[in-house]
C-alpha cells in the first residue's frame, strides 16, 4: 500500500475551509510519526494503517475530528484522549482550528505509542472463513454488521445514540446500508447515516415532522 493516497487530497480540498488546514496539519503528523504508516479511505473518511487500522480524521460540518483506533487502550499522561462520552469522530475533542490540535511532539508520542501497541500484538491474523449457518427466522433480531460497528467505535457519540434506538430503529438503519447495491453507495449511505445517528436522528427523522 502506498504511504499516501490521492483520494485524501481530494477529501481535503473538498472539506470546509476551517478544517482544510486541520486536516492537511493531521495528516503531516502522522507521516512524521512514521514512515512505515499507509493511508487509505474506509467509509468515506481518511484512515491511517499500521499492522491494521492505527487512527483516523475526519471532517463534519463545523469541526473536524482526529482518533485512535484503540484509544481506550494507550497510555494518556498528558491527559488529551476522550475515551467516553459525546465527543464525535474522534479521541481528542471537536476541532475547530489548529489552535484545538494538542503540540505536535505530544500527538506524534501517542501515534507512536499506538505503533508500539502494534508491534507487541503481534502479526495481524487473517480472520478465518465465516461458517454457513441456518438462515435466522423473520422474528430474530437483525444483528449489527461488522463494519457497521466499527464506524461506531470511531464515533462516540454516534455509538452512545445508536445503543439507545428501539430495535426497530436500529433495524431501519441497517437494512439501508445492507440494501446498498454498489460499495460505493454503501459508503455514502454510512457517511450520512454516521451525521443523522451522531445527533440522534432515526433513519426517517426527515418525515417525522410531515
Amino acid at each position: 500500500m502506498e504511504q499516501y493516497d490521492a483520494r485524501i487530497d481530494a477529501y481535503i480540498e473538498k472539506a470546509a475551509d476551517f478544517a482544510k488546514p486541520i486536516l492537511t496539519h493531521l495528516r503531516q503528523l502522522v507521516h512524521k510519526a512514521s514512515p512505515e504508516i499507509t493511508e487509505t479511505m474506509k467509509w468515506s473518511a481518511p484512515f491511517f494503517e499500521y499492522k491494521g487500522v492505527l487512527c483516523f480524521m475526519m471532517a463534519f460540518k463545523q469541526h473536524a475530528g482526529f482518533g485512535f483506533w484503540k484509544a481506550d487502550q494507550l497510555p494518556d499522561p498528558h491527559q488529551i484522549l476522550h475515551t467516553e462520552g459525546g465527543e464525535s469522530a474522534g479521541s481528542i475533542g471537536k476541532l475547530t482550528s489548529l489552535a484545538d490540535i494538542p503540540d505536535e511532539d505530544i500527538l506524534i508520542w501517542y501515534i507512536r505509542e499506538a505503533m508500539a501497541q502494534k508491534d507487541a500484538a503481534g502479526p495481524v491474523k487473517a480472520k478465518p472463513a465465516a461458517k454457513k449457518t441456518e438462515p435466522k427466522p423473520a422474528a430474530a433480531v437483525l444483528e449489527t454488521p461488522d463494519y457497521l460497528a466499527d464506524l461506531l467505535d470511531t464515533n462516540a457519540e454516534a455509538k452512545t445514540y445508536f445503543e439507545k434506538f428501539s430495535p426497530s430503529q436500529k433495524k431501519e438503519y441497517i437494512t439501508w446500508f445492507e440494501d446498498a447495491k454498489t460499495e460505493a453507495t454503501r459508503e455514502k449511505r454510512l457517511k450520512e447515516g454516521l451525521e443523522w445517528i451522531s445527533e440522534g436522528k432515526t433513519r426517517h427523522w426527515k418525515y417525522k415532522n410531515c
